[in-house]
């Protein structure tokens, strides 16, 4: 058996790789992708999968863990400050569409428990494509990126209810219980979530956090996501909202950035088989014989999503601008429906023939939405042209604009990762130069002392897309790499590099040996503790003979910027420090008291005339506790004056015999 699941897996991903990669070339989302291979490999594509039931296992893993992740985003705070958006806009968005597209079957014949459920199905948008596409066009923080966030929060979290709901509106026998048992339920599952986000969770991933094991850290988080999951099915309800729960939970730690790096990998994995899974289930002889139905329902439905969308938009005040945008935005089906046709499949609320038109109406609605975002901005440039009233192109809410603006990301901000001693020296000269930065430490101790302290700083292994993501890598300009760990200052310089290929990476390091590996790895400047150390010595030397500021700090500067090659090859010509011509180096700079009964007493600088018989000059002569400079032949030389001489060393003798007392 487990051979077999093994080629299952390896037939499906060796499928999946070219598909996805051809996709990605042509601008199509990967879940495209996915669906095409699990249509090739499935029963009515190329029949190179027969049993499904090893596959649809993996595909319910990667539901629970959607769910689960989802649930580690999903932050009460952010509901808050999208509070209108999500609670006004979601809620108008999904009640709207339901309502339209439940009439429409009901007038079509269908029962009203499944016009209802077609109706969710069809309101429901693609959260995973939306947010990617936002996020590549740099839209996701725009007026337009944050309303469709809005409303996209509120789906998922009314797919998690309509998941919970799908037994009772199909009337599944077993599942029948009363509104205030229901309610007593609901309220014992946000007591503990409330509970064991404010207690529990906190204290448990503290002191796992401590031991700094990344394993044991993974561990934890799916045992706490499991052991929620296993709570809620106990008492009957679905592991989908026990996952939700969960990730509910840790989403109020300090530690929901971390756990969501390393749960991202595992979940992108699962969906992609829950979607290849999805895929099977497309019957293509279907989708030719009703290809004229498909078509027109595709059209219908983004036709009628948009219209929704765009008037539920403007319900809460927003411009016409923003209106078309996110109407076109989220005219899809999402992910989450096909997660709900299924279980709605499972309970009897619609036909396989229902089950199999949504199917294709999906993901067509899926594989038209870049193109659809793409003419977005070009369709608003053509309304505004039109002579609409202009309480619809303006808006009628004043205060959306403010509502935006209280919520700026951080821009050309530093992201400091590491909070030792050159971190929290960053902070400092950040901090007093009015700089924004954000902190990323994986010390928990640290980062709970500081975040007391009132410090812009997180938990997190900053060698994580996620984490980089959250510290505000897109938007960032510079990022200071201090970590002291060579491997994991590396993985940061190339995660950080990946992601956001404009962001100026400063890194340091200890070791000679690492300074090629971090340039080769995307960072554009490289601090070695050693040779800085060299360099700082050696610029003390100079000085010290007496070479002009000018020329040392450009010999500072030439040796970094040619990455201190010069100091680690002996083989390199020296020739930039013999440029220096250390002119001063046979001299000597000296002060002399100037004896009351000395040869030089009562003289001026002209008679003693020391330049030409010494080659000795006085500089400066400082007389009671006065410097004069710009010292003429005819100043006199007076007793107790203190001269500051330049002199060759072998002369300085016979100067100071000039100046200092006769014996005898």
């Amino acid at each position: 058996m487990a051979t077999d699941l093994l080629t299952d897996l390896l037939i499906i991903f060796a499928l999946s790789i070219p598909v996805v990669f051809t996709f990605s070339k042509m601008k199509i989302a990967p879940l495209v992708g996915f669906l095409l291979a699990g249509i090739l490999a499935g029963p009515f594509g190329l029949r190179l999968i027969h049993d499904m039931h090893n596959i649809e296992i993996l595909a319910e893993i990667g539901v629970v863990l959607l769910l689960f992740t989802i649930g580690i985003e999903f932050s009460l705070r952010e509901l808050l400050q999208l509070r209108r958006i999500v609670l006004f806009g979601g809620g108008l968005q999904l009640s709207i569409t339901t309502l339209a597209v439940a009439f429409i079957f009901l007038f079509l014949g269908s029962s009203r428990e499944t016009a209802i459920f077609i109706g969710l199905l069809v309101a429901l948008s693609s959260t995973a494509i939306v947010l990617k596409l936002l996020q590549e066009k740099g839209e996701i923080y725009s007026l337009h990126g944050r309303t469709s966030l809005g409303i996209l929060i509120f789906q998922d979290v009314a797919a998690v209810v309509i998941i919970l709901l799908i037994p009772l509106l199909a009337g599944t026998p077993g599942t029948e219980k009363s509104f205030l048992e229901l309610l007593l339920q609901g309220l014992g599952l946000v007591l503990f979530t409330i509970l064991s986000a404010r207690y529990a969770v906190p204290f448990i991933m503290f002191q796992v956090a401590k031991t700094r094991n990344n394993e044991l850290f993974l561990l934890s988080v799916v045992a706490i996501g499991l052991s929620v999951a296993w709570l809620t099915s106990i008492v009957g309800l679905s592991l989908a909202l026990g996952a939700f729960l969960a990730g509910l939970i840790i989403s109020e730690s300090e530690y929901s950035i971390q756990a969501l790096g390393n749960l991202i990998p595992f979940r992108d994995m699962f969906m992609s088989i829950f979607f290849i899974s999805i895929g099977m289930m497309l019957d293509l002889n279907f989708l030719k014989d009703h290809l004229p139905l498909i078509l027109t329902a595709t059209l219908a439905v983004l036709v009628l999503k948009t219209a929704a969308n765009s008037l539920s938009t403007f319900l809460i005040g927003f411009p016409m601008h923003t209106m078309i945008l996110v109407g076109l935005s989220l005219s899809q089906i999402g992910e989450f429906s096909l997660i709900l046709a299924k279980v709605g499949l499972t309970n009897g609320l619609i036909s396989s023939e229902i089950y199999q038109e949504f199917l294709d109406v999906a993901v067509l609605s899926m594989a038209l939405t870049p193109f659809i975002i793409g003419m977005g901005h070009r369709t608003t440039t053509f309304a505004q042209a039109l002579p609409f009233p202009s309480i619809l192109k303006a808006g009628w809410y004043r205060s959306f604009k403010e509502h935006s603006s209280s919520q700026e990301m951080l821009e050309n901000h530093v992201i400091i990762i590491g909070f030792g001693v050159n971190g929290r020296n960053v902070a400092a000269a950040a901090k007093s130069s009015s700089i924004p930065y954000q902190i990323i430490e994986i010390n928990p101790e640290t980062v709970r002392q500081e975040k007391q302290n009132g410090e812009h700083i997180f938990y997190g292994d900053a060698a994580q897309k996620s984490v980089l993501e959250h510290a505000g890598l897109l938007t960032a300009k510079s990022v200071v790499v201090t970590a002291g760990d060579p491997a994991s200052a590396r993985r940061i310089i190339e995660a950080a590099r990946r992601l956001n290929p404009e962001v100026h990476i400063i890194a340091r390091t200890h070791f000679l040996s690492e300074l090629d590996k971090f340039y080769a790895a995307g960072a554009d400047e490289v601090i070695s503790d050693e040779f800085e150390s060299s360099i700082e010595l050696f610029t003390r030397v100079l000085h010290k003979y007496l070479v002009p500021s000018s020329e040392i700090n450009y010999l500072g500067s030439t040796l970094r910027s040619d990455h201190y090659r010069m100091l680690r090859s002996p083989d390199i010509p020296r020739k930039k420090f013999c440029d220096l011509a250390l002119d001063f180096a046979d001299v000597e700079i000296r002060s002399i008291r100037v004896g009351k009964l000395s040869r030089g007493t009562g003289k001026t600088i002209g008679e003693l005339n020391i330049r030409k018989k010494y080659g000795v000059s006085i500089l400066a002569i400082s007389r009671h506790h006065k410097l004069i400079s710009g010292l003429q032949a005819e100043t006199e030389i007076l007793a107790d004056d203190i001269l500051l001489v330049i002199s060759p060393p072998e002369k300085l003798d016979e100067v100071k015999r000039l100046f200092e007392d006769e014996v005898g």
